[in-house]
């Protein structure tokens, strides 16, 4: 199979959809968050594929900044009893935080595959 992709979407709409980033066909993961070996459809190997701790320092960000803001708000506006600051943000920080997670972990591999990262090399793998 070639490595050019396939018309079937642009990175950022298959790594949202958690597919194949090359053919935009196959199932990019096998549970929740874990990765498949290879594509089912186009057979591309996925051990290219390491997002580290990327998709939960942006989703960690993201959604501290927005359950923060909201609870800063909330406080100064009505002066809630902490029983209720507890009931609204335990749930929206559950939410918020594993929710994103799997589309933001597709994202950064389709985006990985497509400007073709890969860890710093000092000698090329092609190179004797």
């Amino acid at each position: 199979m070639s490595d050019q992709p396939s018309s079937g979407g642009l990175p950022i709409g298959r790594g949202l959809a958690g597919r194949c980033p090359r053919c935009g066909e196959g199932h990019l993961f096998q549970g929740f968050l874990s990765l498949r070996a290879c594509c089912e459809k186009c057979g591309l190997d996925y051990s290219f594929a390491d997002s580290g701790d990327g998709p939960a320092v942006f989703v960690i960000l993201i959604g501290g900044f927005i359950v923060v803001f909201t609870a800063m708000v909330t406080e100064i506006v009505y002066q809630p009893p902490y029983w209720v600051h507890a009931a609204l943000w335990l749930p929206l920080i559950i939410i918020v935080t594993i929710a994103p997670l799997r589309l933001i972990k597709g994202l950064m591999i389709a985006l990985q595959y497509h400007h073709k990262a890969a860890p710093g090399q000092l000698v090329k793998k092609s190179d004797p």
